[in-house]
């Protein structure tokens, strides 16, 4: 009951595809010629300290973060004969651990992200975007 349809859709998704992957390329390299094309609007993780403050909000959010740190806290008192101190240490360290490795995701990304916002970084990525789409497309094409 497909198999009629099958190969009209198949070539329906292979146009659709071919002209997403135009209009990318298109769109990325006239933002390229015209700058004041691609302005975009200052977002609200502009700064390292916004950024890291925005993960670090998200982290403390997520419940699984919460399940993990409360089984990990609980498993320990299980296991270990820590007293109040020891306790408090362990906590600490969990939170500089987590903290440290959100510095690291904050301050990776904003790099990153500095070198992807550039014109040439958007260039690029938008035009690895359409070949990809491309490929996709002759991929469906051939199947």
């Amino acid at each position: 009951m497909i198999e009629p349809a099958a190969a009209p859709m198949r070539w329906i998704a292979v146009v659709v595809l071919v002209g997403l992957a135009v209009h990318t390329a298109v769109t990325a390299v006239r933002h390229h010629r015209d700058p004041a094309r691609a302005a975009r609007p200052d977002s609200g993780l502009s700064t390292p300290l916004r950024a890291y403050g925005g993960l670090l909000g998200l982290t403390l959010l997520n419940p699984m973060t919460i399940v993990y740190f409360g089984a990990l806290v609980l498993g320990r008192q299980a296991s270990d004969g820590l007293d109040s101190g020891g306790e408090v240490l362990f906590a600490a360290g969990a939170f500089l651990a987590s903290a440290s490795w959100q510095l690291l995701i904050a301050g990776g990304g904003r790099l990153v992200g500095r070198l992807l916002a550039g014109s040439r970084g958007r260039l690029v990525t938008a035009l690895l975007s359409a070949a990809l789409i491309a490929a996709l497309a002759l991929s469906t094409a051939l199947s």
